[in-house]
């Protein structure tokens, strides 16, 4: 493992829900940053938060030690706490229905495995820079979504347009 921790802030949203949306996520490792964007036409909220985690850590190039900030309860407490009733029911909740989004959270399970994760709830909108800063990405991944392939959205001066939409590598 790293003996650095990396501290990944990750968030999705959607225009509509469902509707066009986006995630983001800016992972910090001592004095480098990296920043992660994309989006989906139609979508739900939910998803982009799973997602925007996903891809975090999918960018991930061995096992580390992480902080993981996120603003939703939703990712926080289903990986803290419901997946591991939810795999030994066969990916069915406590009422016997199925796991919305069961895709998204058996990939979030098995790339989160090698990792030693610590799940940090923030509150959305509460000025936290990290936070903020992965809201403006999630944002920027649905202004994409109604441009024309390889064009960037108009408004972000702070963004390295080199850090890419890694929705696309």
């Amino acid at each position: 493992m790293n003996e650095r921790p990396i501290e990944i802030y990750t968030d999705g949203a959607c225009s509509g829900n469902p509707g066009p949306g986006g995630w983001g996520a800016l992972l910090i490792c001592g004095g480098e940053t990296r920043e992660l964007w994309g989006g989906e036409a139609y979508t739900t909220n939910n998803r982009m938060e799973l997602t925007a985690v996903i891809q975090a850590i999918a960018a991930l190039k061995r096992p580390v030690s992480a902080r993981l900030y996120t603003d939703s309860v939703y990712v926080q407490q289903g990986i803290g706490l419901w997946i591991h009733n939810w795999k030994k029911q066969g990916w069915r909740t406590a009422d016997r229905k199925a796991v919305k989004n069961v895709e998204l959270w058996q990939t979030l399970d098995a790339l989160a495995a090698p990792h030693r994760l610590e799940w940090i709830w923030v509150k959305g909108h509460a000025g936290n820079p990290g936070n903020e800063r992965a809201d403006q990405l999630a944002r920027r991944g649905i202004a994409q979504q109604s441009l024309p392939a390889g064009e960037d959205a108009p408004g972000d001066p702070g963004l390295d347009s080199r850090a890419g939409n890694n929705a696309q590598g």
